[in-house]
């Protein structure tokens, strides 16, 4: 009996569900997931919504996108999604995650009508290689042992190596670093060692595969990792070309038109990450996240050059970066311009305490030139974020940055309940998920006639 009534309940609610879904108003015109629905999908989803993305689920199907509606209206109505911080009333980016009103209201009129299809045909798929930010590598790098975590509930930074071997030296366009342990993965910072064929080499597969605590010199490190020529000649130490390797969560690789950006590649050598950052996991975990290489097709013209504001970069913070509890509280940092400079990009970083985030330049005549406006921080979306062309920077211009900070019981994202006083803490320990940051780092070359309107979008 008790079986019969809740099959009885079990066949209503199915009839009800199909009297929903197909008795749609004939007057409205329903949007159709190959006609309509399939393309913004893969315009505005897919790049993270897949098995090597930034998003926790993959969104490269029908069926994942219907198991997904539900979900997906809640962040569209709630304008969760896409994912971009940057105010883009403030200043424009190329490859922005924004969805016009017109798409958002095809997806929500489609799931409102129960996600209908043409099920005489087959649904075709959204392929991952079509996305724009992931065309095929020419090669992936693993390193030289996978590091392996305690879960000890703490920050972990450890230094990596990733070697590789050539047939011959080339040109390298860009790195991505694709990670395994996604959730737990904060940043990278990695450097290309590279070294001169003519000299006695180290078995540089061989050595220290890598570091978690890191209390020796960096000479005796590279030293131990097999990163040093063997021939005892000067120097001991190979080329090293800073920061090639870059990832932060929702971060994508910068690629740029072939004239400007790249590095000479040479047959042998090593991605060296000098800062593999990981939150703080409460379960021992194996990493087995790998570098993905893009090789470039010509010799490079312009090598591009970056530099960092405030924390642990060129410019200090004032006041110092200290957030008492239960306070909001703004910080400035200023860099004055050396040299007439074209912008390419800027990458604003706070952790978890973070409200607002806001750069702009001051030239000498006294404009001012927008740069980026964060107005709601969401420390899980952090991008370099290109100009569609250069900004030039006249000598003398002034880059200002002001951040603010939340550090009471309000903000949601605060790891401290009830709030306590943070700072920037010293040295590595200023990189802590519990601890803050005020970084603006930018990518700029050196100013040539003509570079405002050269064009930094590149099509795959």
């Amino acid at each position: 009996m008790c079986w019969s009534r809740h099959t009885t309940d079990f066949f209503l609610i199915g009839a009800i569900l199909f009297y929903s879904c197909s008795n749609i108003p004939e007057n409205k015109q329903v949007p159709d997931w190959e006609k309509d629905v399939k393309t913004i999908i893969e315009k505005r989803c897919s790049e993270c919504h897949q098995p090597q993305g930034a998003g926790p689920f993959s969104l490269l199907t029908y069926e994942n996108v219907k198991s997904k509606a539900n979900r997906i209206r809640y962040v569209l109505e709630n304008n969760i999604m896409p994912p971009w911080p940057a105010d883009t009333n403030y200043r424009r980016f190329l490859y922005e995650k924004i969805i016009s009103s017109k798409e958002k209201e095809i997806l929500l009129k489609w799931i409102e009508f129960g996600c209908p299809s043409d099920s005489t045909k087959p649904l075709s798929k959204i392929s991952p290689n079509v996305i724009k930010h992931h065309p095929k590598p020419d090669l992936a790098v693993h390193p030289a042992s996978y590091p392996q975590l305690a879960g000890d509930g703490k920050d972990a930074f450890l230094i990596v190596k990733f070697p590789y071997t050539l047939p011959c030296d080339t040109w390298l366009d860009f790195v991505r670093f694709v990670p395994h342990q996604k959730k737990w993965v904060h940043h990278v910072n990695g450097h290309l060692i590279q070294f001169d064929a003519t000299r006695k080499l180290p078995d540089y597969y061989k050595g220290v595969p890598w570091y978690k605590e890191v209390r020796d010199s960096l000479k005796n490190i590279y030293r131990n990792m097999h990163l040093t020529y063997t021939d005892k000649k000067s120097p001991e130490f190979p080329l090293l070309t800073p920061n090639v390797v870059y990832y932060l969560p929702g971060y994508f690789p910068l690629k740029y038109p072939e004239w400007v950006g790249g590095w000479k590649l040479s047959k042998h050598g090593v991605f060296l990450m000098n800062n593999l950052h990981y939150g703080p996991s409460p379960d021992p975990l194996t990493d087995s996240s790998y570098l993905e290489i893009y090789y470039r097709k010509s010799k490079p013209l312009r090598p591009i050059r970056e530099l960092q504001m405030g924390t642990l970069g060129i410019s200090p913070i004032i006041p110092p970066l200290v957030i008492p509890p239960n306070t909001i509280k703004s910080f400035t940092t200023q860099a004055m311009v050396s040299q007439k400079i074209s912008l390419l990009s800027v990458n604003p970083h706070m952790h978890l305490l973070g409200k607002s985030f806001k750069a702009f330049a001051i030239s000498p005549s006294g404009d001012t030139i927008p740069l980026i406006r964060i107005p709601k921080w969401d420390f899980r979306w952090q991008y370099y974020y290109t100009f569609p062309k250069p900004v030039v920077l006249d000598k003398g211009s002034r880059i200002v940055v002001i951040a603010t900070y939340d550090n009471t019981s309000d903000n949601p994202f605060n790891p401290n309940f009830p709030p306590k006083e943070v700072s920037e803490g010293m040295g590595s320990e200023s990189m802590r998920t519990t601890d803050e940051m005020l970084q603006f780092i930018f990518t700029f070359v050196p100013y040539e006639a003509g570079d405002e309107e050269k064009i930094l979008f590149r099509e795959n």
